[in-house]
C-alpha cells in the first residue's frame, strides 16, 4: 500500500505529465500529428477553437483523447502508478522531478496572480 506522501507525489507527477503532453508546446509536433485545430466565429465575434482526432482508426482515437485533458491525467496516472509499482528504481526520480515540476508551475501561477 502506498503512503500519503507517495499518492501526492504521484498525484502532482501526473498532474505535470498530463500539462506536458496536452498544454506545452515542447509536444505541439505529437499533438499535431494526431490532431486537427479547427476555428469558428461566434456570433458575439469570439473565435472558438476546435480540437479533434486526424484521420481514422488509432490515428483518430488518439488525437480525441489526447484532446481530452482527463483522459490523458487519467492514463498519466495509470502509467506513473504502474511503474512506481513494478520499477520503483526507474520510475522514482521520474515521479520526483515531475512533482517538482508541478508544484513550481503551481507557485508560479499563485506569484502571478
Amino acid at each position: 500500500m502506498l503512503s500519503a506522501f507517495e499518492y501526492i507525489l504521484i498525484g502532482l507527477a501526473a498532474f505535470r505529465c498530463m500539462r506536458l503532453i496536452v498544454f506545452d508546446l515542447v509536444s505541439i509536433k505529437l499533438r499535431q500529428y494526431f490532431q486537427v485545430e479547427e476555428e469558428h466565429e461566434l456570433a458575439d465575434g469570439t473565435v472558438e477553437v476546435i480540437i479533434s482526432g486526424k484521420g481514422t482508426g488509432f490515428r483518430y482515437i488518439f488525437g480525441e483523447m489526447l484532446a481530452c485533458h482527463w483522459c490523458v491525467g487519467m492514463w498519466s496516472s495509470i502509467g506513473l502508478y504502474i511503474g512506481y509499482v513494478l520499477a520503483p528504481v526507474i520510475f522514482t526520480p521520474i515521479i520526483g522531478v515531475l512533482a517538482i515540476a508541478a508544484l513550481a508551475g503551481i507557485i508560479q501561477v499563485i506569484l502571478s496572480k
